[in-house]
Formats: C-alpha cells, structure tokens, sequence
C-alpha cells in the first residue's frame, strides 16, 4: 500500500503528482527543483544557489518522511549543462558523509520544467 508525503515547505507540485510516495520502507521523491516555496519565487542568482534550495526542497520532503539525508539510497542529478558538474556535485556533496552517500548518476538534459538548470530527484530507505 502507497502512502503519499507532500510537504508544506517544497513547492507544490505543478503536474499530477505528489512530492512523494512512501511503499513499504522505500520513500520515492519527485524530481525537484529550485523554486523557494517560502517566497514563491524561482532561484535564479546562480548554479550553487540553485543546488542549495533544491536540497533545501529535498530536504523538507525527507523531514515530512521523518527521514533525512543519510536515509537517501539513491539520486538522480539533471543538469542542462554537464559544466555546471563540479558546482552542483560540491553542494550537493555537503549533505551526505563519503562513507553512506547514496548511489547517484548525472544526467544532462537539453530542458527542464521552467527552465531550471538543475533538478534532482531521489530514493530513500527507512
């Protein structure tokens, strides 16, 4: 049986879907991206601060999950520009510990919802 898990701290979502979807012991959590729910208004001052509020969006979800960061068991990166790697693997990075970071890819896509240029989207294990 599916339990879904939205936040009141990461954006709504803006399709039909749910922030997540909790099945057994696995949390699924939609791809999300840099919009600050807060001040409803989408990050644009930067790839890093980008990153930072889609973690920021990631994070709430997983809190809402009593769950955190070191529950993740898997994570998929989109950019739109593989340049932009090393500055979204940087902060990205600061929220897990080397020894129990999840499993990852990085994909880069031509676009993403609103024109974001990076989105993120993971899996998380009680």
């Amino acid at each position: 049986m599916k339990k879904i898990i939205n936040s009141d701290k990461a954006p709504a979502p803006i399709g039909p879907y749910n922030h997540s979807v909790m099945t057994g012991d696995l949390l699924f959590i939609s791809g999300q991206i840099p919009f600050n729910q807060a001040t409803e208004t989408l990050v644009t001052t930067g790839i890093e601060d980008e990153a930072k509020q889609v973690m920021a969006n990631l994070q709430a979800i997983l809190e809402e999950a009593n769950m955190t960061f070191e529950n993740v068991v898997k994570a998929t990166i989109f950019l739109t520009d593989m340049n932009d790697f090393s500055k979204v693997n940087e902060i990205y990075g600061s929220f897990f510990t080397a020894a129990t970071a999840p499993a990852r890819e990085c994909i880069q896509v031509v676009k993403l919802p609103r024109n974001v240029n990076v989105e993120i989207s993971m899996i998380a294990s009680k």
